[in-house]
């Protein structure tokens, strides 16, 4: 079935994008998006640099503003009301290319410190939280280093275990991988299969990691020129791509 150029509708959606629309000065990053994204649903937006993608996605938690249109994240529409903004950024993780970890802190106190001042938990209740997900995403024994301390895949680990911690309905991913070397880039990837496999929080990542898409995607989006001008299941999407510009990205990065 195809979904090109159109919106899934469903009762159920967790994210609601209607006529978005998105200026930087003059230039027009974003045109009339359409999207819905079901509670639980797993994302993946790709597309040729400028495209629009991570600011699509920065806009679903208000990091970027959009001009036009409606956003609505689990009931609550987007706009200049920051007690919406706050209650949405609650619900939803962000995990980005550059990592934002605290220095001088320690990976545990990194995971911590969202967790006792936004969620109010208990110190000790917030450390244990912290040690679940560094177990999960496979350092729990780099807990007392500092970042600095860490390679580049150990710190990306930790940004999705910080997320994690805050118990979001949704996480966006940001090219995760963007900022690693190769040889650290399976071990991320491998992490995110694995949440993606073993939770049903909603998953939204912008990436070019092909295979990560076939594996794990229930549905892969195409963006170009800040439109979205394709969207299908993995199988039918790289087997039998609709859009002309979708066939000649593919043939580029396959």
């Amino acid at each position: 079935m195809s979904t090109t150029c159109q919106t899934v509708a469903s009762h159920d959606a967790m994210i609601s994008l209607q006529g978005v629309n998105k200026w930087y000065g003059e230039f027009q990053v974003l045109r009339q998006i359409d999207l819905e994204v079901n509670a639980g649903e797993r994302i993946v937006i790709c597309g040729p640099s400028g495209s629009g993608k991570s600011t699509m996605i920065r806009c679903i938690n208000r990091l970027g503003e959009h001009q036009h249109g409606r956003i609505v994240v689990d009931g609550i529409e987007l706009t200049d009301d920051l007690r919406r903004i706050e209650t949405v950024r609650r619900k939803v993780g962000m995990v980005f290319q550059g990592f934002n970890l605290f220095p001088h802190l320690t990976v545990l106190e990194n995971l911590t410190l969202g967790p006792t001042w936004v969620l109010k938990q208990p110190l000790e209740d917030a450390r244990d939280t912290a040690m679940k997900y560094l177990t999960r995403v496979r350092i729990p024994d780099q807990a007392a280093k500092y970042p600095g301390q860490l390679s580049g895949g150990q710190q990306q680990r930790v940004a999705i275990a910080r997320s994690l911690c805050m118990q979001p309905k949704v996480i966006l991913f940001d090219e995760p991988r963007s900022a690693l070397d190769p040889e650290m880039v399976k071990e991320v990837l491998d992490v995110m299969v694995s949440l993606a496999e073993e939770s049903r929080v909603t998953m939204l990542c912008v990436t070019h990691e092909m295979a990560f898409a076939r594996r794990v995607a229930d549905r892969v989006i195409f963006m170009d020129q800040g439109r979205i001008v394709e969207q299908n299941d993995p199988e039918t999407f790289f087997t039998r791509p609709e859009n002309e510009r979708a066939v000649q990205f593919l043939n580029q990065i396959l």
